[in-house]
């Protein structure tokens, strides 16, 4: 799972972006976040990590990318971020219709994670 994190497309399209806070370190919740995403969270996607950056990208399909990363908040926290692109070369605007669901049910996806981070 850990590799050089993929380019990111010239023409690409940031459809959503999400912060929160978490009350753990940074290497702690990245790390936290690597195990979910490779416990099945992450679905049938394409995972990478660069754990110096502590970013994860995730690549699903022909126009979704997910990327996360968890910065240093303050000396007790961390704010982790995530982003969801439409990377669609052929059809861009194919790609932000076919985006719909994961739009709507991203909020939702975004807390429940922030949830399971925040636990051990």
């Amino acid at each position: 799972m850990t590799d050089a994190l993929p380019t990111l497309p010239e023409r690409h399209t940031v459809l959503r972006s999400f912060a929160g806070h978490l009350e753990a370190g940074p290497d702690a919740v990245f790390n936290r976040l690597v195990t979910a995403m490779a416990s099945g969270a992450a679905g049938r996607g394409n995972v990478r990590t660069d754990r110096d950056r502590r970013m994860l990208v995730l690549r699903r399909g022909w126009w979704y990318r997910g990327e996360y990363q968890v910065l240093p908040e303050d000396e007790t926290g961390s704010l982790v971020q995530y982003e969801i692109i439409n990377v669609a070369q052929v059809l861009p605007w194919a790609g932000s219709w076919a985006a719909a669901s994961v739009l709507r049910a991203a909020p939702r996806a975004f807390q429940a994670l922030l949830t399971g981070l925040s636990h051990p």
